[in-house]
């Protein structure tokens, strides 16, 4: 049995600190990162970066399909409708 005025983990002070903690996030707008979040982050702007570059050296395609490239990714559906040029 456990006693009412006993405090413990998981009575109202555990979830008065997890509503604290979360409107505290809240206001903060974004959790704490980890190193490893932030290197992956990084590292994936660079790749967004590097890939903007190179689809911006392409010539412009007239008549052509919009988005990437279906033979390079495999992508021949399109609204539902498999084609093969």
């Amino acid at each position: 049995m456990v006693d009412e005025n006993s405090t413990d983990e998981t009575g109202e002070d555990a979830v008065l600190a997890r509503m604290k903690l979360s409107s505290t996030q809240e206001a903060s707008g974004r959790r704490k990162l980890t190193p490893a979040a932030r290197r992956a982050l990084a590292e994936a702007e660079e790749r967004r970066k590097a890939q903007a570059a190179e689809t911006a050296a392409l010539p412009k395609e007239v008549n052509g399909r919009d988005g990437p490239e279906p033979v390079r990714y495999g992508d021949w559906e399109k609204n539902g409708i498999i084609s093969d040029f």
